[in-house]
């Protein structure tokens, strides 16, 4: 059923994208003020949504995009695929497939080869304010949006339900995004509320230990600087639940489910309104550090964007 949802929804994206190059070929936003797709699928930085709206669609329109993602540290290595529809420069859909490659992690657990797949389908909606026309005002774009994530069922089932971790879960989120545009600068601020471990690829909640199985706030911070009017250089830093180490402590595993806060340091270039390609050095802190000698899991992401 997964397997079909992304297939239809990145037809219709590419559908729609063909449309939008067509009826709308000399129109839509400015190079880089719908931002680039995050890890999530939801136009942004690349960690953090932002309250912008993906594709190249303004009001009135349709627009589309479609990404490619590598993400590759120490230990571990995510390939992420996804797609987004912009409507009116008000209204986003997103979906993204992420594929976490465990390599020794996997083995260590006794699931040698082990990849952890999870889908992401999120919805975004502008509330307030327009990033660009309120460019010399401090009023901020702000956007409330909805991610529904799903774990595939792999050989770590049984070790997450004993965890008391769900497979499935829900994050809500709202975020502000303010574009100085005579200085080139934007500023981003996300609250996210959520159950999630390492952004759901270890699950969701986890109730050994005593733990509550409530939502936890967790803020998402990112800036970003136009060098140019194709290049932008940035920072982010998104905080991380850290419930499942408590979980883990009580299974006999010390503080080996720790997780760390993420951020990155990136660079993105668009040649042209419809592609546009970012560079990060990223450091998700430790991992599963039980499996890893405490490492910090540092590295390279990359990402290709294609939007009309």
């Amino acid at each position: 059923m997964t397997t079909k949802l992304i297939k239809t929804f990145t037809l219709v994206a590419a559908s729609a994208a063909l449309y939008c190059a067509g009826a709308h070929a000399e129109t839509g936003k400015l190079l880089l003020t719908s931002g680039v797709s995050s890890v999530d699928g939801a136009a942004g930085g690349g960690l953090t949504p932002w309250a912008v709206i993906g594709s190249n669609a303004t009001d009135g329109e349709v627009g589309a995009s479609a990404f490619v993602s590598r993400l590759g540290t120490k230990d571990y290595g995510l390939n992420i695929v996804g797609a987004a529809l912009g409507f009116n420069d008000r209204y986003e859909l997103s979906i993204a497939q992420q594929d976490l490659d465990t390599r020794g992690t996997g083995t260590a657990l006794g699931v040698p080869g082990l990849h952890l797949k999870q889908t992401i389908v999120g919805a975004k909606v502008r509330v307030a304010g327009d990033a660009v026309l309120d460019s010399d005002t401090l009023m901020p774009q702000i956007a409330v949006g909805l991610q529904y994530k799903t774990l595939g069922s792999t050989g770590l089932d049984t070790t997450l339900n004993a965890l008391g971790a769900k497979r499935s879960g829900v994050d809500a989120y709202v975020s502000a995004t303010k574009l100085f545009l005579g200085t080139g600068l934007l500023v981003n601020g996300t609250l996210r509320a959520t159950k999630a471990n390492q952004n759901g690829l270890l699950g969701y909640g986890a109730t050994l230990g005593g733990n509550e199985n409530r939502y936890t706030l967790q803020p998402e911070l990112s800036v970003a600087y136009l060098v140019s009017k194709n290049v932008v250089v940035g920072a982010e830093y998104r905080f991380m639940r850290n419930k499942l180490e408590r979980a883990g402590a009580t299974a006999g595993l010390g503080n080996g489910l720790r997780s760390e806060d993420w951020k990155d340091i990136f660079i993105a270039w668009a040649p042209n309104k419809n592609v546009s390609l970012t560079l990060a050095y990223v450091d998700l802190g430790v991992v599963v550090p039980a499996t890893t000698a405490s490492r910090r899991q540092q590295g390279v992401y990359v990402s290709a964007q294609l939007a009309f």
